[in-house]
């Protein structure tokens, strides 16, 4: 299984940027995907999950910022980043994880965001 993430980059505080996560297998044959970030010096973190129900979970740190959404038929999720904070930069990691607890990486995405 292949997750190639993209969309980072760097932007000013209060702006936006959208990542997203191809997967090389169907999205819906996971139990969930989700982002998860580590910023230099600090163990990486939840950002926003959503089940293969649909169901999403937010860390309190981005909600009602951040969004995250799937297109099934493009076998990608997508992370809206709005209003970002400069404690916002990190790298960005996706992550997908079956009914067996087996899980997948894809590589990270710099988000960087200047104040």
């Amino acid at each position: 299984v292949q997750l190639q993430a993209s969309g980072g980059g760097l932007v000013q505080a209060g702006g936006s940027l959208r990542l997203s996560c191809e997967t090389s297998r169907r999205i819906l044959t996971f139990n969930y995907m989700g982002w998860y970030r580590q910023a230099p010096g600090k163990e990486r973190e939840l950002v926003a999950t959503v089940s293969s129900r649909g169901t999403t979970n937010y860390a309190a740190s981005v909600k009602s910022r951040f969004t995250i959404s799937r297109d099934i038929t493009k076998n990608t999720v997508y992370l809206q980043m709005n209003n970002l904070e400069p404690e916002d930069t990190a790298v960005y990691f996706c992550k997908a994880e079956n009914n067996w607890k087996q899980f997948y990486w894809g590589q990270g995405t710099q988000v960087t965001v200047s104040s």
